[in-house]
């Protein structure tokens, strides 16, 4: 019976964390930035992570990550099922946003706007959402 309290408490904190890293991330996002306007940037960041991913001039740890992200996002599977309102398609986000972090503090924020297939107005969210300051 103990061990199912310890479960318990595991997942309850688990998922707090999660929560919180989800609201962190809803409150960072840009003003302008509506569920229409993330639902337009899905395929522009789909077709930067696989650029990203297929340039052989960024370490190969940071390609292996990219292709991990490109399987995730592509896999029906998910930490969060989609067909939850909101919380279902934020898994996702959080998951791109630490990847493209972790991109722009290896590769710099140049590979970013290099392989940015989109608008710039675009990038300019991605670019908030990976962490890069805007100038």
């Amino acid at each position: 019976m103990d061990w199912v309290r310890a479960a318990a408490a595991v997942i309850g904190g688990l998922l707090l964390l999660w929560l919180l890293l989800v609201l962190l991330l809803w409150r960072a996002r840009p003003d302008e930035l509506g569920a229409r306007e993330a639902l337009r940037l899905l395929p522009d960041v789909v077709r930067l992570v696989r650029r990203l991913a297929a340039d052989r001039s960024l370490p190969r740890g940071v390609r292996v990550r990219l292709w991990a992200l490109l399987v995730y996002l592509l896999s029906p599977l998910d930490l969060v099922p989609d067909f939850l309102p909101v919380i279902g398609y934020a898994d996702d986000v959080v998951v791109v946003a630490w990847a493209l972090r972790s991109v722009v503090r290896r590769a710099g924020p140049e590979a970013l706007a290099r392989h940015w297939p989109g608008q710039p107005a675009g990038l300019a969210v991605v670019s908030r959402l990976a962490g890069i300051s805007a100038s």
